[in-house]
């Protein structure tokens, strides 16, 4: 049984999905982060960066105690490796699938996730931010476009890990009107997705959709809000 610790982002949807395409029983323990359910001490014990989501193993292969994973990139791997499912064991194909793994955890995510925040967080006057955040996004939206123009996966032939960590943030931007205009191969690959029985499974289930607060621009958060997402409380939590 895989615990998993959810909040409806883009990175929860990911481990969603992943859990859906194995077959992996698991059960869902969610979170609010604008009302600092991740803040808890006890779930810094399961994650020590306090962000979600997280997963408890409490069946992992080697027989031991229940096994806590973090980070999103980290628990798909993890999962793939348990499930011997969307990650080749070895080979070129493994390879290009945690290379565009990695670039999503290490670019397209953190790059638009900043795009996101200035867009829709941040007061006025960050046209500076927004301008170097969403032109950078732009860049590397267009990495992928000619990635997925020579071929139809991002690790190839095969549909892998590294088009799951991809695919819920191109949903996200795309519910909150960031469309796929000038990238054909990328709406191509999306709409290919989407319609696979487990992707639909996952961005259909209540328990993984997004509330409303979670989407759009120009949201303005409450005092409390602010410090569990950005401000006070979120770096007391690491405080000791």
């Amino acid at each position: 049984m895989i615990e998993l610790h959810y909040a409806a982002t883009p990175n929860g949807q990911k481990i969603a999905i992943m859990l859906e395409e194995t077959g992996l029983a698991y059960r869902v323990t969610p979170y609010d982060i604008f009302e600092g359910d991740h803040l808890d001490p006890a779930f810094g014990t399961i994650n020590p960066n306090h962000k979600l989501p997280a997963i408890v193993d409490h069946a992992p292969v080697d027989g031991g105690a229940p096994f806590a994973v973090f980070e999103s990139g980290a628990i798909l791997q993890y999962l793939a490796e348990k499930s011997g499912l969307l990650l080749n064991a070895e080979g070129r194909g493994r390879s290009l699938a945690l290379q565009w793994l990695t670039w999503q955890v290490a670019g397209l995510g953190p790059m638009g996730g900043q795009a996101s925040h200035f867009l829709r967080y941040a007061p006025d006057g960050q046209d500076y931010a927004v301008a170097r955040y969403t032109r950078e996004l732009e860049r590397l939206l267009r990495v992928l476009e000619n990635r997925l123009s020579e071929a139809p996966y991002l690790a190839g032939d095969a549909y892998s890990i590294a088009d799951i960590a991809v695919w819920p943030g191109r949903a996200a931007s795309h519910v909150m009107g960031i469309g796929f205009e000038g990238y054909p191969a990328i709406a191509d690959w999306f709409d290919r997705i989407a319609a696979r029985p487990a992707v639909r499974r996952a961005m259909n289930d209540p328990v993984f959709k997004a509330p409303d607060k979670y989407m759009g621009r120009n949201q303005r958060l409450s005092d409390d809000e602010w410090s569990n997402m950005f401000g006070d409380r979120m770096h007391g939590a690491v405080r000791r």
